[in-house]
């Protein structure tokens, strides 16, 4: 069974960007997956989908190692 995590990404602004996300999101252990939706110099949605959640840690050490910033999650108040 797969499980899907969506996470916001700060600061992409072209392919080559998405390019650099998705690699090293790939690497993560048991990442099947990776789907990316640019929004150009805002925050931009990626869903993940892996065979077991990936640590919050973990996915944002792969994004700054891409050269990214994982979005803080927004408030509901």
């Amino acid at each position: 069974m797969s499980t899907t995590t969506t996470i916001g990404v700060q600061g992409m602004t072209c392919g080559h960007c998405v390019s650099a996300v998705d690699e090293e999101l790939r690497t993560l252990p048991g990442v099947t997956d990776v789907a990316v939706e640019l929004v150009s110099g805002g925050t931009s949605q990626v869903t993940i989908t892996s065979d077991a959640a990936p640590s919050d840690d973990a996915v944002a050490a792969a994004v700054a190692e891409a050269g990214y910033a994982v979005a803080p999650p927004r408030s509901l108040l």
